[in-house]
């Protein structure tokens, strides 16, 4: 498999579950400024989007999208544990966090990174953020991950956007619960190996 990421994007939360997975994976760097590769090509012909990720198959389909990748990728090999069996009230509680990550947290971050917001707009997506926080911090009192014991994607999802706090300089001091989720995931051999990989530790 082939994924194409930019560092610290989004893209994370797949290249930590391929890690978590042991899933064999080149990875391909994109500029999303620019749109291109580290080789020189042009993304927006390899996903019309424009963004990442991307993960092309071994068959060469390609899949986008955060979560459905990771949902691929927890199923493609399913004795790793990342998603409970099917038809479960627990992998449906994945999914709804997967969701609530995606359409919550995720898309109240990224208008943050545009050099043109405006002090009001940045106020009210801050207010917005700090709330969402605030129930993730009562969610994980007392538990490990989100549904519980067991590590998930939607865990991976989480603290690849929750590292997005620090470039904001939103203190997740103020959440002790959510902070030690932070930590915990980073200690993760798997997620150390993405972020090593990506650059982001040396």
């Amino acid at each position: 498999m082939k994924l194409y990421y930019t560092p610290g994007a989004c893209s994370m939360a797949v290249h930590i579950v391929l890690c978590e997975l042991g899933l064999p994976h080149e990875l391909v760097k994109v500029d999303l400024k620019s749109h291109t590769t580290e080789s020189g090509d042009n993304f927006n012909t390899i996903n019309p989007k424009g963004y990442v990720p991307t993960l092309q198959l071994n068959d060469g389909q390609r899949l986008t999208e955060v979560p459905a990748i990771l949902n691929y990728l927890a199923e493609h090999l399913p004795e790793g544990g990342l998603l409970p069996p099917a038809g479960s009230l627990k992998r449906f509680r994945v999914q709804e966090w997967l969701a609530f990550i995606g359409s919550e947290l995720h898309k109240s971050f990224g208008p943050l990174f545009r050099p043109d917001l405006n002090e009001e707009w940045k106020a009210a997506l801050l207010a917005n953020i700090e709330k969402r926080l605030a129930y993730l911090d009562n969610a994980l009192t007392g538990q490990d991950y989100l549904t519980g014991s067991r590590f998930s994607v939607a865990d991976a999802y989480l603290f690849t956007i929750l590292n997005w706090a620090g470039p904001m300089h939103i203190d997740l001091s103020r959440w002790p619960s959510l902070l030690a989720f932070q930590k915990r995931v980073a200690a993760r051999p798997a997620v150390e190996k993405a972020m090593r990989a990506e650059g982001l530790l040396h």
